[in-house]
């Protein structure tokens, strides 16, 4: 048997730096200790690691330095400490795998620079799942551009090389399962997975994987990536890779040790045992490829695109609620919950600048069921209908409040409010009854017009500005 255990680690610095600092990060620490122990058992003489954290563009690269050693500082932990590492990496493996990458037509070359970054994933890795270096490891970069069936040819080069030199191997996907993390500096004791969805889909991996169902893991990665919050396909390519590495198999014996949220992202110690579950397997359905062809778009799928390629995609419209709805735009500054309504349109919730939050036009809808408190003004034939003003401006107060909770504020940040009434005549009494309750307690400039139409059948939206200190 050439690979005697597989594992997904997170890549975060924490359970390495902090294990002390938050419980979760504590539970992560001693779950990658009882990984430890268990590649310890499992006879390992070689250690690979897939890491999310060294990307590539041109091919795929490979350490090859015998012994690594320098000074790592996380780019956005550098509060938590340094990271000193002292690796020792196989480098006739590596010289091995380039060969045999290459014999099955991908593009690969060794890595053997003094001084050259070990990336944060490997780091956290290598120093807590083989602390004593025992066991050499290799390294091997996650190309940004890599489809399945790409990722697929490298895991297989990888047995290869393995099986040539009588290995037994240890593989280990250095990865975070959701991405979404906080743009805000957070104390360890208000860590929480950023979004509930993200929570909902990192749960269901975990599920398969605790199942042993990797290849199925693996089928669902382009499902999952069109439905998370940030989508990264790169942060299924491990799975990927693991798969391949485990011959598409459904029937491992996987245990989830420790699952924790990592400033806003998912992370998971996981341990797939070959040994089969005795449930038996599932058939593998996806395009069996030996040789890397350079074409890909093998599997023709729209995540195989390299992230830069998504663009905002707009489901049905429900019915009677005006136009289609969009996923909120993701940016480096954007805020977007799953709590508030999605938008109609390509533009987040809201938008950080500074210390300052502006949130897009907010009205009264229902996220999930799109349902407009207080009912809509008019039917799908665009005749009157008769609604309820007040409910419909308390909602739309309660959908500010949750786009400025996701941003770690609340309504006392709100510091200047434009509000559209489509009848002022009609509706200012009442609309103006709920404020007085509600934002008129905390006291922020305010302008009220009154304009023709919403694109949805509602009386009601605000436009809203707040300061969030730092």
């Amino acid at each position: 048997m050439t690979v005697v255990a597989s594992f997904v680690v997170p890549v975060h610095p924490h359970p390495l730096l902090a294990p002390d600092a938050n419980e979760g990060y504590g539970r992560l620490r001693a779950a990658f200790d009882e990984a430890a122990a268990r590649i310890e058992a499992s006879g390992a003489d070689l250690l690979i690691v897939y890491s999310t954290t060294w990307p590539s563009i041109i091919g795929h690269q490979i350490q090859a330095d015998p012994n690594p050693v320098w000074n790592l500082v996380d780019h956005d932990f550098h509060d938590l400490g340094t990271m000193h590492y002292d690796f020792q990496i196989d480098a006739d493996f590596a010289h091995a795998w380039r060969d045999t990458a290459e014999q099955r037509g991908l593009t690969a070359r060794t890595v053997n620079y003094h001084g050259f970054p070990i990336d944060v994933g490997s780091v956290v890795s290598l120093s807590l799942l083989n602390p004593n270096n025992r066991i050499p490891a290799v390294i091997v970069s996650s190309n940004v551009y890599a489809n399945r069936a790409e990722t697929t040819v490298l895991a297989k080069s990888c047995i290869d090389a393995a099986k040539a030199a009588g290995k037994k191997v240890a593989v280990v996907a250095a990865m975070s399962l959701s991405n979404r993390m906080f743009t805000r500096r957070i104390e360890p004791e208000d860590d929480r997975i950023h979004s509930l969805k993200d929570d909902e889909w990192n749960r269901k991996i975990l599920q398969f994987l605790g199942d042993g169902r990797l290849e199925d893991v693996g089928q669902l990665s382009r499902t999952i990536h069109n439905q998370i919050r940030v989508q990264k396909v790169v942060a299924f390519k491990p799975m990927w890779f693991l798969s391949a590495m485990n011959d598409h198999r459904n029937d491992l014996t996987g245990e989830v040790l420790a699952y924790e949220a990592l400033h806003g992202a998912g992370g998971a110690v996981v341990h797939l045992d070959p040994t089969s579950n005795g449930k038996g397997d599932k058939e593998y359905d996806e395009e069996d490829v030996e040789v890397f062809g350079g074409d890909r778009n093998v599997l023709d799928t729209e995540a195989d695109q390299p992230e830069e390629a998504t663009v905002p995609s707009a489901p049905a419209p429900v019915a009677g609620s005006g136009p289609a709805l969009w996923d909120p735009v993701e940016g480096e500054d954007a805020v977007n919950t799953d709590t508030a309504p999605k938008p109609v349109g390509a533009y987040p919730h809201a938008r950080r600048v500074g210390d300052m939050l502006y949130l897009s036009g907010v009205g009264p809808r229902q996220p999930g069921t799109n349902a407009i408190p207080g009912g809509p003004i008019h039917d799908e034939a665009g005749q009157p209908l008769d609604y309820d003003i007040k409910a419909q401006t308390q909602a739309v107060i309660t959908n500010v409040e949750r786009v400025l909770k996701e941003a770690g504020g609340s309504l006392e940040d709100v510091v200047d409010v434009t509000s559209f009434l489509v009848d002022m005549d009609r509706d200012f009494a009442g609309y103006n009854e709920v404020w007085a309750e509600t934002l008129g307690k905390v006291g922020p400039t305010r302008t009220t017009l009154a304009i023709r139409a919403l694109p949805t059948p509602i009386a009601v939206e605000m436009k809203v500005v707040a300061h969030l200190p730092q």
